[in-house]
């Protein structure tokens, strides 16, 4: 059965005192005459409440907290405000007796940082309630249930949190005219900051058993291709509404690590269609390879705390479709295990964690309850684009199926029974001589989380439950620039040369015909099919 992450927080009497305030504001609580004076010195990047208990503090509409200056510190929920970590700082706060200070500030979409905004004439307004059922739901770090919620988003221009991938409002066809940051991929140690932990309850004995493959090809997604019919679990893209409902497309990567489209216009720009190609796949279509789409890495596994993990899978068709996320817990053995064969050190002390894994990749051959877990290191399998990242001769990959805890595991390691501790050396060895020196940080630091969180074990088993995703995955998962099935970014064969900024855009075609039946101008077609990086 499915769970919902998302505790409701609900406050009648805020509701209704809300509505009061929006009926006369003239009499508003939250509008005093002393409002300018209180706001002063605030950083507020959206309608914000501010409470001075020891310091002052800016609650928004979700229910996050930050600092004067714009800093998160906490979060707020039934009337009381806490730090990161869930600890009360103080309770009974009344939303309803706190001055409400105007946005003032914006985030800048570049580089995060927080920047002024000029307006002496701005009212002091009254945000949404964040104990109210019309605001988005906070997080309440001290309740025994399962939450989740979204964390404050530095790209976001409110401030208070990701924007809602699913709402039609937000979602706009790409511009020629409008410049676009580049996107590399980010720090998922430092970003997982970002976010609030979840309390998870024990699964173990729910009867629902799956085993961890694993492996890292670093080609496209399987979810970042688009398809009419949802084969194969793919993102439907026949209209914006079915788009949207997909979970957009798993964001893809060029190798240099930066964000690009999941898909351009046609590739051949063909004059009596209009419509949209997938962009080639490094491990099968791109040519030259190296110019075709990779997995972006920070789509490796990260640990939120020492016993909750966030990772991305291939799952079994029969299991899932892309965008769908799974709560695991490792029961302490591993697949095929038997009486002459049991559990490992390396099983045992993974033992009661638990992670949530997102499905980016529908694989052929997985087994309904098998989740291939995608960790650098883990082996390329059949496709291997990591090759054309990973270039300096002489490393030693390991196993193709396997990758270097199998390799760790012959008599010249550390043995089929060898310690955790002998695994887990060996594997950071293998993991530092891949990736220590490359351009790649994210897969060093996914490496070694297998090795230190996951406890290099081989093939472990677990009971798990479909849970709606949390918003980290979320923001890992999707696209942020195909969000919208109409696109004039022009098809390229080689996207090495991206570095950022904005995207070559074609003006040929159109979907209304000219009066030779002719959906593109010849010429114009010519120069822009010329067009590259």
């Amino acid at each position: 059965m499915k769970r919902r992450f998302v505790k409701m927080m609900v406050a009648a009497s805020a509701v209704a005192a809300l509505c009061a305030c929006g009926d006369d504001s003239a009499s508003s609580p939250n509008n005093p005459p002393s409002a300018n004076t209180e706001c002063a010195g605030i950083v507020a990047t959206a309608d914000a409440f501010v409470l001075n208990a020891n310091g002052v503090y800016v609650i928004y509409a979700d229910g996050n907290v930050t600092d004067a200056a714009g800093n998160p510190v906490g979060y707020f929920a039934d009337g009381v405000l806490m730090d990161l970590s869930g600890a009360p700082i103080t309770a009974g706060v009344d939303l309803n007796a706190l001055t409400v200070c105007p946005a003032n500030a914006t985030v800048d979409p570049g580089t995060g940082a927080i920047v002024p905004v000029s307006s002496s004439s701005a009212d002091v307004v009254n945000p949404a309630d964040p104990n109210s059922s019309s605001g988005v739901n906070p997080v309440d770090p001290t309740s025994s249930g399962t939450v989740l919620s979204s964390a404050i988003d530095p790209t976001s221009s409110s401030g208070v949190g990701p924007v809602n991938p699913t709402s039609s409002s937000d979602v706009a066809p790409e511009s020629s005219s409008s410049a676009e940051p580049v996107k590399p991929s980010g720090n998922p140690e430092e970003d997982i900051k970002k976010y609030p932990v979840p309390t998870l309850k024990t699964i173990l004995g729910n009867g629902t058993s799956g085993w961890n493959t694993r492996y890292w090809d670093a080609c496209k997604p399987h979810c970042s291709q688009t398809s009419t019919d949802g084969a194969e679990g793919k993102p439907k893209i026949n209209t914006q509404a079915e788009y949207e409902a997909s979970h957009y497309t798993a964001r893809v990567c060029n190798i240099h690590d930066i964000e690009i489209p999941t898909f351009t216009y046609s590739k051949g720009l063909e004059r009596y269609w209009v419509g949209i190609q997938n962009t080639p796949n490094a491990c099968q279509e791109a040519s030259p390879a190296s110019g075709g789409g990779f997995t972006c890495t920070d789509m490796a596994p990260v640990a939120v705390n020492d016993t909750l993990a966030y990772a991305f899978v291939a799952g079994s068709d029969a299991t899932t479709s892309c965008g769908k996320c799974f709560h695991l817990q490792y029961d302490g053995s591993f697949h095929d295990a038997s009486a002459s064969n049991g559990a490992k050190a390396t099983h045992k002390a993974l033992k009661g964690k638990h992670i949530i894994v997102m499905a980016s990749n529908i694989g052929h051959d997985v087994k309904p309850g098998q989740f291939d877990l995608m960790v650098p290191g883990g082996g390329p399998g059949i496709f291997n684009a990591l090759q054309l990242q990973i270039t300096k001769p002489g490393i030693e990959w390991g196993a193709t199926y396997g990758g270097f805890l199998t390799y760790c595991q012959n008599g010249e390691k550390c043995g089929y029974d060898g310690t955790l501790d002998c695994y887990q050396t060996c594997v950071k060895e293998m993991c530092d001589a891949a990736f220590g020196d490359s351009n790649y940080p994210n897969l060093l630091r996914g490496c070694h989380w297998f090795a230190d969180w996951f406890m290099a074990a081989d093939n472990p088993t677990y009971q798990w439950e479909e849970v709606d995703c949390p918003q980290y995955l979320v923001d890992k998962y999707q696209t942020t620039i195909s969000t919208s099935i109409e696109t004039n970014i022009l098809f390229q064969s080689d996207w090495s040369q991206y570095k950022g900024g904005d995207f070559i855009t074609t003006d040929a075609c159109s979907k209304t015909p000219n009066a030779q039946g002719e959906y593109c101008d010849p010429d114009q077609l010519a120069a822009d099919k010329a067009k590259t990086y």
